[in-house]
């Protein structure tokens, strides 16, 4: 699986998954402007969570690649038709875009932001998911449950968007193109080209849309492979009963699975092979989920009435700073998203040895 850290730093593999800008509104909703295809530096930094300067500072060293993904500024009279298009009331004399792919890109890029980090998250799991091929046990999930956890279809959703697009373009961007040619003087050949450009923007819209219907019918009828993905098809309880497998094979023994709103904050409880006493706490979390401080705190409570001399916390997500911080002061072994796959395919946590 490729390494969050080779992502950010190698730009043939973030162009190698900029196609992938479904993953977006996967991990938040990205907002985009009356055109349905771009945001501003402030949207942007928006959905990030980041400054205006942080996000200025980034395109100032990666502009050639953000450019060749879609970010460009638009000044003078192309500045002006758009703003009107838009309804944007500015007096700025440029204005800068962004176009989906491009965020995709600033979330390949940014360091400093935990949106962008679930980003990247969504990102290299599902690139793991289309290189690897079904293993050996691995869960499949029926039709009935191809949505995503927000109950939302992804394929449905692109669909949506690209409907929607196509809809913007067709009643209000071409029209009203179509009007200023009506009244435009010298710069009327530059809005029908504008407006054969939307044009053609519509075609490709239909094509995609195609492609996209041909891609998830192939996807429904290919099982899914690997083991996040195994383990994202689980619902709790089998989730619960993989980590009591996984403790068995790594030599722990009266392993009970509690489970319920009568386990007392312990999921799992069981004793190490050389015979401490282990309490386990599992979340079958969606990826773009983070464990948060309180959860963590809540957890560290358990262990003393548990009486716990070695501690868990396995989750199918990333861990807060914050909460990370609290389980290293308790001594609490934080079982992140990555760890947990190494753990599943095979390699021992060093709690347990």
């Amino acid at each position: 699986m490729i390494n969050e850290t080779v992502l950010l730093e190698s730009r043939t593999l973030r162009d190698g998954v900029a196609d992938r800008t479904d993953v977006l509104d996967r991990v938040k909703a990205l907002s985009l402007l009356p055109d349905g295809m771009h945001v501003t530096t402030a949207m942007v930094a928006a959905y990030f969570h980041v400054g205006v300067k942080t996000l200025e500072s980034l395109v100032e060293d990666h502009r050639e690649e953000l450019e060749a993904n879609g970010y460009h500024v638009l000044t003078g009279s192309q500045l002006t038709l758009f703003k009107r298009a838009c309804g944007i009331q500015s007096r700025s004399k440029a204005l800068a875009l962004f176009s989906r792919r491009a965020v995709l890109n600033v979330a390949m890029l940014l360091r400093d932001s935990d949106v962008a980090r679930q980003v990247r998250t969504y990102l290299l799991d599902m690139e793991y998911l289309a290189r690897t091929g079904p293993v050996e046990n691995s869960v499949h999930r029926p039709p009935s449950d191809l949505h995503d956890r927000s109950g939302t279809d992804p394929a449905g959703l692109d669909d949506r968007i690209d409907r929607r697009i196509s809809e913007v373009l067709g009643t209000t961007v071409v029209p009203m193109l179509n009007a200023l040619i009506e009244t435009a003087g010298e710069q009327r050949r530059a809005l029908i080209s504008v407006r054969d450009d939307m044009r053609r923007a519509q075609g490709k819209l239909a094509q995609h849309t195609q492609r996209l219907h041909r891609l998830e019918r192939a996807r429904e009828q290919r099982p899914l492979g690997g083991v996040m993905a195994a383990m994202d098809a689980m619902n709790w309880r089998e989730f619960e009963q993989h980590i009591a497998g996984l403790l068995r094979r790594d030599g722990c023994t009266d392993v009970r699975v509690h489970g319920g709103s009568g386990d007392r904050g312990a999921d799992i409880t069981a004793h190490t092979a050389d015979g401490r006493r282990l309490v386990v706490q599992c979340k079958n979390f969606a990826p773009h989920r983070s464990v948060w401080s309180g959860e963590m705190q809540k957890f560290v409570g358990t262990m003393t009435l548990h009486h716990a001399e070695a501690a868990l916390y396995v989750a199918t997500c990333p861990f807060s700073r914050e909460a990370r911080d609290i389980a290293v002061q308790a001594g609490v072994t934080a079982v992140h998203r990555g760890l947990l796959e190494a753990w599943s395919a095979g390699t021992a946590l060093n709690v347990l040895r």
